[in-house]
């Protein structure tokens, strides 16, 4: 009795390389806005998914976003404002330190959530294509609703304490603009590093506290010797948190500073773009 093998298929010969390649192109030009748009639907669903992830678990769930400047400002009223008597220009205490909370609390918590949103996200980087540069921009938009309830609960404080608004209010877009610009240039750049070099990850906190001492949210920039404030004026947040102040306390706000913020952030955000589209190739490798 004879039997018969069965007959199995050629295994064709697989090239060692990959046939193709997906990658940023190697000239020096801005991220294709177009693409983006086309992925907005992905855009729109990571932001609400970070959202979800962060409030689903949580006792208090979105109240965290109200009572932590709060507490905050509690704190440092008490230890600063009555104790060390600093002084607030003129507004109470308590109104001068939450108007810089607000958008200092938007600012580092997307900070921090942005420069490692890659590495949290290596499952899609590494599946199927889209712009990354989305990612963190998702992590910065997701950002936006705590700002939102937290300039709520401002515009509530402003009321209580009867500060009058002035047209200086109507300027409020220019440092809020300023800030998602340096917040897209630092997110960018700190992401696209971070995969590589994980080292980022950890010295981001220790930054973040050190950069909230060097800008003006528990202190007024007027108390830096005028020999510095030059210097002092490159921290772009300088210009950015004092321009926000003294739109909702109604005050006269320096704007060159603002300018200065403005032109960094823009140089930030060229310079970031230029290293996330060099560094994109191997996001996939590296993560």
């Amino acid at each position: 009795m004879t039997t018969t093998q069965p007959v199995r298929p050629a295994i064709a010969d697989l090239p060692s390389d990959p046939l193709v390649v997906i990658e940023a192109g190697k000239t020096w030009n801005v991220i294709n806005v177009l693409d983006i748009w086309r992925h907005r639907e992905l855009l729109y669903f990571l932001i609400w998914r970070d959202l979800k992830i962060r409030y689903k678990q949580a006792v208090f769930g979105i109240a965290w976003v109200v009572l932590q400047p709060l507490a905050l400002t509690a704190t440092f009223t008490i230890f600063l404002g009555k104790l060390a008597r600093v002084p607030s220009t003129g507004a109470p205490y308590a109104l001068f330190v939450l108007s810089a909370l607000v958008i200092w609390g938007f600012f580092s918590g997307a900070l921090m959530t942005s420069s490692s949103s890659l590495t949290s996200n290596a499952h899609l980087l590494t599946k199927v294509y889209f712009p990354r540069v989305i990612i963190p921009l998702a992590a910065i938009g997701a950002r936006l609703l705590d700002f939102l309830i937290s300039f709520v609960i401002l515009v509530v404080l402003v009321g209580f304490y009867r500060v009058p608004v002035t047209r200086t209010v109507l300027l409020l877009p220019l440092p809020i603009i300023a800030a998602l610009l340096l917040l897209a240039g630092c997110g960018l750049l700190l992401s696209a590093i971070n995969v590589k070099y994980r080292d980022v990850g950890v010295a981001i906190p220790v930054l973040i506290q050190l950069w909230m001492f060097l800008s003006p949210v528990i202190y007024p920039a007027n108390l830096v010797p005028p020999q510095w404030r030059t210097l002092y004026a490159l921290n772009p947040l300088v210009g950015i948190i004092e321009s926000f102040r003294a739109c909702i306390l109604g005050q006269a706000w320096n704007p060159t500073e603002l300018a200065i913020s403005f032109g960094i952030s823009l140089v930030l955000v060229l310079i970031s773009i230029f290293v996330f589209r060099r560094m994109e190739v191997g996001f996939a490798d590296n993560v």
